[in-house]
This record gives structure tokens, C-alpha cells and sequence, in this order.
């Protein structure tokens, strides 16, 4: 065969190589697609079983399931359905639906789509349970839970640094939240003697009146406020906008963010009432609220604008939470449910324009309404409910707040300023997302721009639709949905009716004013932003900052104890924990000397002072010796010594344990040292280091002889000993307690050694053979 034969032969071989790969990745990708198309139904069918509950909820009915968990600690796996229940349900189970079947074009190239759905529908499952849960220890684990895939999901870009840290920060942020709420949940179990929500509103009455209630209210609102992004700590939202649409519209519109306001809503009838209750939900709310309608209004980036006017919405619930009247449940409730709606539209929306137009800048983009109708009438539609314009369902929200505000036992006036004034820079932004990318002139892209797939439009064109639906229709979304979610928090038999026109009264005065208002703020929105950015320039405290502060200071702190702990010396790091573990212990000893007993002194005889000399002169001989096969004859011979007085006291399983451990230890000690340097190098190790080692040896020696000592003054506590010995065999059905003990009662602790020395065995295989590897 020629040259030129065997170079088309090649190249043939290539192309056929190629194609094949091209096919595998076609197959790959349309079973991805296939599967992420399937997906769509578990969020499907999850919202018919929470639809199918609603009659029941209309009519007053609420029940609890429960499992028992950990019955010891008094912590059940116990689940509620109520009509706060369903209605949060109902909000992450249609979104979630959606937001699927959004995903499915929009991530069609992905190479990632099943660890995608995969992330994305544990997240839901995770937030039905934590709005399901009724026990506090099962809400804190699916809150956690929600932690975990919200990092995942908005780190899902791995390798964007924006995206990494991005998910870093709002795992921290809402992570340490976590943690003050667990405390809080701890404290309230101690008040009440329950981890049973349900319980505990009984008891609302004795948690106000106990001493612990500021310390509990502080640890609530701490997890509240990092979940759902209120003042000071807010600033992870808008960084998480670097996750893909489909999350921001999932994550940040209806369910992540939403689990504070649930949180406060859940916990209402036991905390609320007070003064600190109201106060502090108003006036951390009505800050967030307008510092994030303010921030949002000078934003360039659609995703951001949507991030900053979600951190305003979040202000306006929690404030209406701080109230304990009707109007003000009926109002959150009622604008909880339109802010999923028009939110998750307008991300899906913004998502469509970045992924058709490659842009998601204001300045970038124009003549959208043209090319693209149905985005342009999903948009509109949503856009409109934001503002609060008549005929639409955010209109009815925006009156039925205004009532809300108006009838707050404490700063009512604060209340309704600010939220006239965030619903006024809201309704600007509204403006703002509508008329520039849409009703503009046409703007020249680097591709020609044309509508999203049918899948992708079809979800936001919906539910602004159904913002319309509802505003046509308010009573029957008030008697569904609102009346049993608010019947939840506060049993009443009062008829609650929403309507489109309640007359003229001050909640109408005050949405004229707000579309007054926001129409102000639109034409003037240059000037506002300068004057923004302006007295954002001169504030030395941001939250940011705070936040970076913080972080740098861990890391700092991480270097410099690396450094000295650390540093890859196996000796330093032996010696600082053999030394820890002394002073904390000897000082625990010291400190309440007086509750242990005074020890008692056993005098060997003389064959155990014979085997006590030759033990010591075994240690001796390998701490001062340089041939590294006498070092591990010495120690050979001490652990034998060992087992022989163990033998002499009556143990022979024990000595026999200890003999072959110590013939085993013995033997890959040799094969290590024997490949390890010379001992002669620690003739350059100063007296100095010596005296610690051999002080710290010593110390630890004697502290454990001591508290040995003291311990077996006093006959054992045999309850333990008992307990494994009735339930051996009637529990395990073994006889051989020590067996049954290590592969039943402890088998979870068993099987974390097992994994432990297989893992160290692992790595020092592969050390070994990296090491044979070498030239």
C-alpha cells in the first residue's frame, strides 16, 4: 500500500471516528432529553395530590402524619397538611412544573442536563418537606437540605468562577443561618418539652412569658433573614443570579427565598404578639424593602434587576408578618402568592431574551415585541402585576398590603410609606423591563433574534395569564387558596373576600399614588441612580464588605494555624494533639478534683514489678536507640509485656487481643521503618525538643494512670452491661455480646472504622506504588 493509499485510509478512519463520536453524543443528548421530558411529570403529578387536598382545607380539615425517628431525644418524622401547607405546595410543585419543563429546551445542549433535573427535583423535594414538616429537628434537616441543592444548583456552571463563588457564598451566608435556627429550635424544645410545631402553638403563651424568648426570637429571625435575604444579609441573592435561568426562576422566585417567609408564617401563632416581634419584622422588612426597590431600579442587568426587586417583595412579607391582625395575614399570604406568579414569569422571560439575543444588558437590547410576541405578552403581563395596574391580580396584592400596613398595632405609618414607596420604584422597574428591550426601536444583534421553542415560552405566557385569570376571578383564589392558608395561622371565622374594586377607600388613594409615583421615578430614574450611587460611595458599612472582611480573616487564620500545626511534620501534628488532649483533659481533672474519688493505690507484686522493669526498659531502649530493627524489637517486646499483665489480672480475650495486634503492628512497622530514613538523623534534634517530647510522654502517662485509678475506686455502673446482656440475643439473636455489640448496636460506628482503615490502606498502597513508579 502507498503513502498516499494509507494517508486516505487514515483520514477515512478519522471521519468514521469522528461520526461515530458526533452519533454517541447525538444518542446521549436525545436520551437526556428524553428523560428530562419524563421528569416533568413528578412535579405534575405532586401538584394534583396537593390540588386534591384543597376542598378539604376550604372546609376547615387539617391532619398530621408521623413516623417515630429518634425516639430516645423526643424527635419524630412527623408531617402536617394545612392550608399553609398546601398552599406553599401548590406554589413549589406549579412553579416547579414549569420551571421543568422550561428547562428542557433552554438546557438542550447541555452536556449536564441529568445531573441538572437531578438537582433541581431534589431541591423541590427538599422544600415539600421542610414546608410539610411539623416536628422543628425534621423542618431543620430539609432546611438544610434546601441549603445543599441551592448550592449545587447555583454552582451548577462549575467552571465559572462567578458561579463558584458565588454558590460558596450563599452556602455560608444561609449555612450559618441554619445553624442559629437549629439553636433556636433547641431553645424552644427546652420551653416547651416538644420539637412538635403543632404543640407548640399551645404553649405560645408560656415561650412569651419565659426569659429565653428574646434569645429565641434572635436565633429564629438569624435563620429567617439569611434564607430569604433580608438587611444586613441580602447580598447573597443577586450574586446568585449566576446560576442558569431555570434556578433563578425556581429558586429565587418561588421556593429557596420563600423559606423564611414560611419560616416566620409558621411560627407566627408561637412567637408573634409582642413588641419585639413587630418592631423588629417591620423595620428590618421595610428596610430591605426599600434599599432593594432603590437598587433595583439602577441596574443594568435584567437578572439583577429581578434579583434586587425580589429582595424588595422579601421586605414587604416579612414587614406584613410583623403585624398580628387579619388584614395583614390575608395580605401576606395574598402577595406571596402573586410574587411567585408574576416572578417566576419574568425570570423565565429574562432567561428566553439571554438565551435568544446572547445579552441580558438594557442598553443591548430593543424591537424584542416584533420577533419575539409571545415572550413580549409574557413579559408584559407579569410586568403589569408587578406595578400593580387595575384588572391584574398584583393589583388586588397591592391594595389588600396597603390594608395590611394600615392596620399594624405598631408603626403603622412607616409601614405604608414604605411600602408605597417600593411598590412606587417597583412599578418604575416595570417600566423599565418593559419599554427599553421591547417597545424601543430595533437594535442590530451579531444573529438574527427569533422566538424561544414552543416549551420554553409556554410556562412564563401561562402564568401571566393567570395573573390576569386571578385578578378576573379574585374571590374564588381567596376562598381556595388564601382563606385556609391564613385560617392556619389564625383560626377565625371570619369570611375572608377579595375582590377587584372594595370602593374608594385609602388602599385605592394609595395605589394611585404608587403608579404616581413609580411613573415619577421612571422619568427620573437617571438622576435617582447617580444620587444612589452617590451615598452608596460614602457608606463605609456594606454588607459586602462585612461579608469579605470575614472571609478574609478565616482564611488568614486557616494559614497561619496550617502553618504552625500543620506544616506536614508527623510529629508536630502528633504532639499537638497528644498535648491538647493532656491539658484539656488534666485541667477538666483539676477543676473538679473534688468529684472524684480519692485514689487508690495498688501495690504490684513481685513477678508485676519484674514485667513493669522490662517493660520500661523496653521504652527506653526504643527512644534512645539508632538502629531502627532494635526500635521495633523493644516495642515488640512491650506490647507482649502488656498482654502478659493482662494475663496476670485475670483477661485472657484481652491479652490474646492485644498479643496479636501488637504481633501485627510489629510487622508493618518493620516493613515501614525499614523503608523509611536512618534513626541517625536524630542525633540533630536539639535537648530542647527532647525534654518536650519526653515531658509531654510522661505527663500523658501519668494522667491516665491517675484517672484510671480514680474511676475503678468506685464499682462500675453496670446498667450498660446489663442492657447487652438481655437484648444479645432476644434483639440481635447472637450470643457472643462483644460481637453483637460491634456488628449490631454499633454497627454504623463499625462500618465508619471499616471505611477509615480501608481508606488509609488505600492511600498507602497508592503512595507505595507512586513511589515504585519513580526512576
Amino acid at each position: 500500500m502507498t503513502k498516499n493509499e494509507n494517508a486516505s485510509c487514515s483520514t477515512a478512519c478519522c471521519n468514521q471516528s469522528g461520526n461515530n463520536s458526533k452519533a454517541i453524543d447525538l444518542m446521549k443528548t436525545l436520551g437526556a432529553e428524553k428523560k428530562a421530558r419524563i421528569s416533568c411529570l413528578l412535579p405534575f403529578f405532586l401538584f394534583l395530590s396537593a390540588a386534591a387536598a384543597v376542598p378539604r382545607m376550604i372546609s376547615g380539615e387539617s391532619f398530621r402524619v408521623a413516623w417515630s425517628w429518634v425516639p430516645t431525644l423526643g424527635i419524630q418524622l412527623s408531617f402536617m397538611v394545612d392550608g399553609l401547607s398546601i398552599l406553599f405546595g401548590l406554589i413549589i410543585t406549579g412553579i416547579g412544573f414549569f420551571v421543568t419543563v422550561y428547562a428542557v429546551d433552554y438546557l438542550h445542549d447541555h452536556p449536564q442536563t441529568g445531573r441538572f433535573f437531578f438537582f433541581l427535583h431534589a431541591f423541590m423535594l427538599s422544600m415539600l418537606g421542610l414546608v410539610f414538616a411539623d416536628n422543628a429537628i425534621t423542618l431543620f434537616v430539609f432546611w438544610e437540605m434546601t441549603t445543599l441543592f441551592s448550592y449545587l444548583l447555583i454552582g451548577f456552571d462549575h467552571e465559572m468562577e462567578e458561579a463558584r463563588k458565588s454558590a460558596r457564598q450563599a452556602l455560608l451566608v444561609t449555612g450559618t443561618g441554619g445553624l442559629a435556627l437549629l439553636v433556636g429550635f433547641l431553645l424552644l424544645e427546652m420551653v416547651t418539652g416538644t420539637y412538635e410545631i403543632s404543640q407548640m402553638v399551645r404553649m405560645a403563651s408560656d415561650v412569651k412569658a419565659h426569659p429565653w424568648y428574646v434569645a429565641i426570637l434572635i436565633l429564629i429571625f438569624i435563620g429567617a433573614f439569611t434564607k430569604s435575604a433580608q438587611f444586613p444579609f441580602h447580598f447573597w441573592l443577586p450574586g446568585a443570579m449566576a446560576a442558569p435561568a431555570p434556578v433563578s426562576a425556581f429558586l429565587h422566585s418561588a421556593t429557596m427565598v420563600k423559606g423564611g417567609i414560611y419560616l416566620l408564617a409558621r411560627l407566627h401563632p408561637v412567637l408573634s404578639g409582642s413588641t419585639e416581634w413587630e418592631a423588629t419584622l417591620i423595620i428590618f422588612g421595610a428596610v430591605t424593602a426599600v434599599l432593594g426597590a432603590f437598587t433595583a431600579l439602577g441596574q443594568k442587568d435584567l437578572k439583577k434587576i429581578l434579583a434586587y426587586t425580589t429582595i424588595a417583595s422579601l421586605g414587604i412579607m416579612t414587614m406584613l408578618l410583623g403585624g398580628d391582625s387579619l388584614p395583614s395575614l390575608v395580605a401576606v399570604m395574598t402577595f406571596l402568592l402573586v410574587h411567585a406568579i408574576y416572578k417566576s414569569a419574568l425570570f423565565m422571560t429574562t432567561g428566553i431574551i439571554d438565551h435568544q439575543t446572547g445579552t441580558r444588558r438594557i442598553e443591548m437590547l430593543g424591537g424584542l415585541a416584533r420577533v419575539m410576541p409571545f415572550t413580549a405578552f409574557a413579559i408584559f403581563a407579569a410586568s403589569l402585576s408587578m406595578a400593580g395596574f387595575p384588572l391584574f391580580f398584583g393589583f388586588i396584592g397591592k391594595e389588600i398590603m396597603y390594608s395590611g400596613t394600615l392596620s399594624e398595632t405598631i408603626m403603622p405609618a412607616t409601614a405604608t410609606a414604605a411600602a408605597v414607596l417600593t411598590n412606587g420604584l417597583m412599578a418604575a422597574v416595570a417600566g423599565i423591563l418593559v419599554i427599553r428591550p421591547f417597545l424601543t426601536g430595533r437594535v442590530s444583534y451579531p444573529e438574527p433574534v427569533r422566538e424561544a421553542p414552543l416549551r420554553m415560552w409556554i410556562g412564563p405566557l401561562l402564568l401571566g395569564s393567570l395573573g390576569i385569570f386571578f385578578g378576573i376571578v379574585p374571590d374564588r383564589v381567596g376562598t381556595w387558596l388564601i382563606s385556609p392558608a391564613v385560617n392556619a395561622l389564625q383560626m377565625n371565622s371570619e369570611k375572608i373576600h377579595l375582590a377587584l374594586f372594595h370602593g374608594f377607600n385609602k388602599p385605592l388613594l394609595l395605589s394611585i399614588l404608587t403608579l404616581s409615583i413609580g411613573t415619577a421615578f421612571y422619568l427620573i430614574r437617571d438622576r435617582v441612580n447617580r444620587t444612589v450611587l452617590a451615598i452608596s460611595a460614602v457608606i463605609p458599612f456594606r454588607s459586602e464588605r462585612v461579608y469579605d472582611a470575614a472571609l478574609h480573616g478565616i482564611f488568614t487564620v486557616a494559614r497561619i494555624q496550617t502553618r504552625i500545626l500543620q506544616n506536614g511534620s508527623l510529629h508536630r501534628s502528633f504532639f499537638m494533639v497528644v498535648a491538647v488532649f493532656t491539658v484539656i483533659t488534666g485541667y477538666g481533672y483539676l477543676r473538679y478534683l473534688d468529684a472524684f474519688p480519692a485514689v487508690k493505690w495498688i501495690m504490684p507484686d513481685l513477678k508485676q514489678w519484674l514485667l513493669l522493669l522490662l517493660i520500661a526498659a523496653s521504652v527506653v531502649s526504643a527512644v534512645i536507640t539508632r538502629s531502627a530493627l532494635t526500635a521495633i524489637c523493644a516495642l515488640g517486646v512491650t506490647g507482649a509485656g502488656i498482654a502478659i499483665l493482662f494475663l496476670s489480672f485475670g483477661a485472657p480475650d484481652v491479652a490474646l487481643t492485644q498479643l496479636l495486634v501488637e504481633t501485627l503492628t510489629v510487622i508493618i512497622v518493620s516493613i515501614v521503618l525499614l523503608r523509611l530514613p536512618s534513626l541517625s538523623s536524630k542525633k540533630n534534634e536539639s535537648m530542647l525538643k527532647k525534654s518536650y517530647d519526653g515531658l509531654l510522654s510522661v505527663g500523658m502517662g501519668c494522667l491516665i494512670t491517675i484517672l484510671l485509678l480514680a474511676v475503678t475506686v468506685k464499682p462500675p455502673d453496670r446498667f450498660i452491661t446489663e442492657f447487652f446482656e438481655k437484648n444479645s440475643y432476644v434483639a440481635a439473636h447472637g450470643r457472643n455480646i462483644v460481637n453483637v455489640i460491634l456488628v449490631d448496636f454499633r454497627s454504623f460506628d463499625t462500618l465508619g472504622e471499616i471505611i477509615v482503615v480501608a481508606t488509609a490502606g488505600l492511600a498507602g498502597f497508592s503512595l507505595i506504588q507512586k513511589r515504585r513508579r519513580k526512576p
